[in-house]
C-alpha cells in the first residue's frame, strides 16, 4: 500500500506542478478527457476539462503550493486522494492564498495502465481550531 500511496502523491505533485508551471501537455496527459473541476466558494463553481486549461495559463494560476497531510485510498480502479496544502493562486487579478483541502479522484485505465486524474476539489479550509478538536472527539478510536 505504500508504493500505491507514494505513485498517487508523486502524480498530485506532477499534476501541481504543471498547473504551476502553465504546462498544458503534462496537464492533458495527466487529466481524464471527462476530467472536472469544483471550486468550493460559497457557490460552488465547475470548470471541465477545456475550461480548466484554458484557465491554468491565463485567469486562474498557482504560483506556489505545499501539501500538509495527504491521504491515499485505492477503491478498486480508483483512488481516493485528500490533502490539506497552502496554495498561493491567482484569480484573475485576486490572490487566492492560504489553507486549502484538495481533493482528487483518480482512475487507472484499462489500456495504458496509467491513473488520470478524474476530479479536483479545491476548498478553503476552516481556521476554527475548536471546530476540527470538535469532530477530532467524534472519532471512535480514538
Amino acid at each position: 500500500m505504500a508504493d500505491f500511496s507514494a505513485r498517487i502523491e508523486a502524480l498530485e505533485n506532477s499534476f501541481m506542478m504543471a498547473w504551476m508551471h502553465g504546462d498544458i501537455g503534462a496537464i492533458r496527459s495527466l487529466t481524464a478527457r471527462d476530467f472536472m473541476t469544483i471550486v468550493g466558494t460559497s457557490r460552488s463553481q465547475l470548470l471541465d476539462r477545456p475550461s480548466f486549461v484554458q484557465a491554468c495559463t491565463s485567469d486562474f494560476r498557482c504560483t506556489g503550493f505545499r501539501f500538509s497531510e495527504m491521504f491515499v485510498r485505492r477503491h478498486g480502479k480508483l483512488a481516493w486522494f485528500a490533502a490539506g496544502a497552502e496554495l498561493e493562486m491567482v484569480l484573475g487579478r485576486k490572490q487566492w492564498t492560504g489553507g486549502f483541502l484538495l481533493t482528487g479522484l483518480w482512475r487507472r485505465t484499462p489500456v495504458v495502465r496509467s491513473w488520470k486524474l478524474l476530479e479536483r476539489s479545491i476548498a478553503r479550509l476552516d481556521g476554527d481550531e475548536q471546530f476540527g478538536a470538535a469532530v477530532h472527539r467524534l472519532q471512535l478510536w480514538h
